[in-house]
């Protein structure tokens, strides 16, 4: 094995090769070696993805000071066009994009042109503003704030008051360094007349980029004389502003086109191998966290070489305006793009402007004035939302990625095959065995193809374990207060004492109406009732006994599903009494099951952002493990979509998954979508707005994979995903619709339109409509009395709830 093969091979292994093994690739010709190794790279650090931000190109102005010799796109004034586009010809462009789906706006201008030419000056007096970057600020901003479209801006060397200034309307910026040879720059070169492009003024740029925490583009223009160790110097110098700043997210290798009208009309184009021998080299020498990109319409027949290469991005591709800067070369089509994507064994998917990384750290990368606008288009790995679909909302569940398993369509889960990095995974979950983080969080990853898989895979264990049937229960949700002492973030329906803010005002129910409901519920049919509510401050554990009191008073036969984690503790720290001693008083009362609600997301990590003051993922485990203990049989819930990732799902998934391996008290699992229209956290721009619907039916996907065969039933909730996404959810592993509810509060109040109730009829029709069989159960999967099912189906209308006022409640007590 020779020198450089050696760096090859550790460069597989994760060993970036130093400056003196660096300067040595520029002699190696080798380049199926080369592109072998930098394939393997690029797939350890972004598997089978490969990325394209969908953007709107906006030329604010042609009009540059610099000449480069090869360029069409900087025009001198004259030539009857306008020096800039307008304010309103931007915002045009703008929304013309985000119509066709574009979450990116790239602006790119010539530099400075104001110190050049008076036309240039002029034309920005009369826009109100003395330079080409106050403009760009004012017409970017403009931008985001009437479009949501995420600004890029490509506006040439920059200062750092400069760059500073642009940051809070700009998601990411870019300058390419194109080379650091400045013998490019002297007379007959290409960038002779063009001071911005001098190396020292571009590095300068990048460096102050990193300083200020700029997510920042760059890369190399091949093909324009310099040589591979010129191209090998300007990968090192880059190297190393990205090693002290962490800021690029994107190196990008792009190849020369000669242009006719140019002096570099008749210059020979770099050839294929050169191109993909430089996308080879910065891959080896950035190694597998960088994207390295190369734009798709300027090699279009040799993508899947570049892909080969060692490329995991396309760059931005435009559905609506071309390329300004290589008009000449057009962009492909999505479609086509998607295809020879997948051709080449990865799939393509959409990104932001801002890369992931960067997108999954606001804090550090992004103005606060950004970050909600990044959230609201992000999914929960930091890519872009495909879809309008959004949890608790009539929209209906989107075609797009999920269409290989037909979810949304009404059809039947297509096989699929699974990719080499999933097999193994869906495997080991098929075997019973508890899945590592990294698989889970590899089982959430699925893009394309893969969902299928992982969907079709859980549908089958499904029909292995628990059959074609679908179960729900008869019950009755009653949340006999909304007064909270508690701020959980992303809750909607906690009021303070006295504050009627977002839906509804603050009430307390009385013991007569909380008996009517009781009693209402058992004539329609239900066997259960669930009691859950917020910590009135007033509140004791006497209370919630006196709450089971009235319950099993107004009907003795009816189960009782009450009081979450949360409200336990808080009853038995008000009495003074351990857990599971108050535990054992509510059972004695009539507790019969308690839900598991208050979980959220069981890491403490996120709890510390949405909930506070909250539980913490221990306190709600040990209360679950007493309750098991004493025979208490409990739901387990997740809720999310919020400001969470895969890995805490995972997290939360073991946690659940190991103490039902010690107690096995848990009857079901239930996915819970965040429904963000009403949450205080959305509200307030800190929140993605819920999962996006791949990532809400992979969760009950996973579920079943995961939980197999600890937890055999996976619950799909109604509320949050609506019938046809509940339909999906039950076409992707799961075999449980909740219930009927009858009232739905919590939901509600936090935005969702889908209804408070969904009669045992409606049920069966949707689960019959699926090809499966309803079965109507109790709360611990039991069968329900021949007279309970009878009485579901003759229910009539219910009669209109009334939500008894603060100041009113204790005045019923008294009377009592």
């Amino acid at each position: 094995m020779t020198g450089i093969e050696q760096v090859l091979e550790r460069a597989r292994e994760g060993v970036r090769p130093s400056p003196a093994e660096a300067v040595a690739l520029a002699g190696f010709d080798d380049l199926p070696a080369l592109m072998a190794a930098a394939e393997a790279i690029a797939q350890a650090g972004h598997g089978r993805r490969v990325s394209y931000s969908r953007k709107v190109f906006i030329p604010l102005t042609k009009l540059c000071r610099d000449v480069c010799h090869y360029c069409t796109f900087a025009q001198p004034p004259g030539n009857g066009a306008a020096a800039f586009l307008t304010p309103e010809q931007v915002i045009e462009i703008a929304r013309a994009g985000a119509a066709a789906g574009c979450k990116e706006a790239l602006f790119t201008l010539g530099d400075k042109p104001e110190l050049r030419y008076r036309a240039a000056r002029e034309a920005l007096a009369a826009l109100g503003h003395e330079t080409t970057l106050s403009y760009l600020e004012a017409v970017a901003r403009l931008t985001l704030e009437t479009t949501g479209l995420l600004p890029h801006l490509n506006p040439g060397v920059m200062t750092a008051e400069d760059l500073r200034r642009l940051r809070p309307v700009s998601a990411s910026m870019g300058l390419m360094i194109e080379s650091v040879s400045d013998r490019l720059c002297e007379r007959g070169g290409p960038h002779w007349g063009s001071p911005d492009k001098r190396p020292a003024a571009r590095l300068a740029t990048i460096r102050a980029a990193g300083e200020l925490r700029i997510p920042f583009t760059t890369g190399l223009l091949i093909g324009i004389g310099e040589t591979r160790a010129e191209r090998v110097a300007a990968l090192l110098a880059l190297r190393e502003l990205h090693d002290a700043h962490g800021h690029i997210q994107e190196i990008i290798i792009q190849n020369f086109r000669a242009k006719p009208g140019t002096r570099m009309a008749s210059a020979p184009e770099p050839s294929l191998e050169a191109h993909l021998w430089t996308v080879a080299v910065a891959r080896v020498l950035f190694g597998p966290g960088m994207t390295v990109q190369a734009p798709p319409n300027l090699q279009p027949g040799a993508r899947a070489a570049l892909i080969r290469a060692g490329i995991d991005d396309w760059g931005g591709v435009s559905p609506v305006t071309p390329d300004h800067v290589n008009p000449e070369a057009p962009w492909p089509r999505l479609d086509a793009l998607a295809a020879e994507t997948a051709g080449a064994g990865r799939v393509l998917v959409e990104r932001l402007a801002v890369h992931p990384d960067y997108a999954l750290n606001p804090a550090e990368w992004l103005d606060a004035a950004l970050r909600p606008a990044v959230l609201r288009l992000s999914d929960a790995d930091g890519l872009a939302r495909t879809d309008s679909w959004c949890a608790g909302a009539q929209t209906a569940p989107p075609v797009g990625e999920m269409a290989p398993s037909g979810l949304a369509r009404g059809g039947q889960a297509s096989a699929g095959l699974a990719s080499a990095e999933l097999s193994p995974i869906l495997e080991r979950a098929r075997a019973g065995r508890a899945l590592s983080e990294a698989d889970i969080v590899g089982l959430f990853a699925a893009r394309g193809p893969d969902v299928a898989a992982v969907v079709t895979a859980a549908d089958a264990l499904r029909a292995e374990t628990v059959g074609d049937g679908v179960a729900y229960v008869v019950n009755r949700n009653i949340n006999y207060t909304n007064v909270c002492v508690y701020r959980c973030n992303f809750c909607a329906f906690s009021k303070g004492r006295t504050a009627a803010a977002l839906r509804g005002r603050p009430y307390d129910l009385s013991h007569e109406e909380i008996a009517r409901r009781v009693r209402e519920a058992w004539a329609r049919g239900a066997t259960e009732v669930c009691l859950q509510g917020g910590i009135h401050p007033d509140y004791t554990g006497q209370t919630y006994l006196d709450v089971l009191a009235t319950v099993k008073a107004a009907a003795p036969d009816m189960h009782v599903h009450a009081f979450s984690p949360l409200e336990v503790t808080h009853g038995a720290e008000t009495l003074g009494l351990p857990v599971a001693a108050f535990l054992g008083e509510l059972k004695a009362a009539g507790l019969g099951s308690l839900p598991g609600t208050a979980a959220e997301i069981l890491d403490d990590e996120v709890r510390a952002v949405i909930c506070p003051d909250k539980l913490a993922t221990a306190e709600w485990l040990e209360v679950m493990r007493a309750a098991h203990g004493l025979g208490l049989r409990t739901t387990a819930t997740i809720m999310f979509g919020h400001v969470d990732r895969p890995r805490h799902w995972a997290r939360h998934i073991r946690h659940v998954r190991a103490l039902q391996e010690e107690t096995g008290g848990f009857t079901e699992f239930v996915p819970l979508a965040f429904v963000h229209m009403e949450a205080p956290i959305w509200l307030r721009g800190q929140s993605r707005p819920g999962p996006t619907f791949r990532e809400a039916i992979l969760m009950h996907a996973v579920a079943r994979l995961a939980f197999h065969p600890v937890i055999p039933n996976i619950q799909v909730s109604w509320v949050k995903l609506g019938p046809a996404g509940a339909a999906a959810a039950l076409r992707a592993g799961a075999n449980d619709l909740g219930g009927v509810l009858m009232n739905e509060s919590i939901t509600r109040a936090a935005g969702a339109s889908h209804g408070q109730e969904m009669s045992p009829a409606e049920l069966d029709d949707l689960i019959r409509g699926l090809g499966r069989e309803p079965r109507q159960r109790t709360t611990l999967y039991g069968t329900p009395p021949p007279e309970r099912r009878a009485a579901a189906r003759s229910a009539g209308p219910i009669a209109e709830i009334e939500e008894t006022p603060l100041g009113r409640r204790k005045l019923d007590v008294a009377a009592e």
